[in-house]
């Protein structure tokens, strides 16, 4: 199966290869934050030669750059999905399906902001995931 690797997929890090593009290829159609065991399985159903530890440094890579947002769950699981914004956002997180929605910080950033000047710091950044149960899981 060929991956697609024109134009639309921007040039993500120093290289841009065959299965660097397998996987944002794959993140771009997942809806939810994913772990890295999930995006190699939609890789290999996909028929796409990608090895585990390949999505692993390639989303550990993508992450370095900001070019996908990173979940850290409390079970110590990391989820990934594909940005869909390239301003500062944090999402709202379904427990329940996994349905993901970005949203603004809203007074998150200001409060982020005051509390570090207030304790002598500099922010130099801050993660705020808020997660309950969506409409849909509601009435199921």
């Amino acid at each position: 199966m060929a991956v697609k690797t024109d134009a639309s997929i921007p040039k993500l890090g120093a290289r841009s290869t065959r299965q660097r593009a397998a996987v944002v290829n794959v993140l771009r159609e997942l809806t939810n934050f994913s772990s890295a065991k999930t995006i190699h399985q939609e890789i290999t159903a996909r028929n796409y030669k990608v090895g585990l530890t390949t999505v692993y440094r390639t989303l550990q890579s993508l992450a370095d750059i900001n070019a996908v947002d990173v979940l850290h769950m409390s079970t110590g699981e990391t989820l990934y999905r594909a940005c869909e914004s390239n301003d500062h956002h944090h999402h709202i997180v379904c427990s329940n399906c996994g349905k993901t929605v970005e949203i603004d910080g809203g007074p998150v950033e200001e409060w982020a902001a005051n509390m570090a000047k207030a304790n002598g710091f500099v922010l130099t950044g801050h993660t705020a995931e808020v997660f309950g149960t969506c409409s849909s899981c509601q009435h199921a």
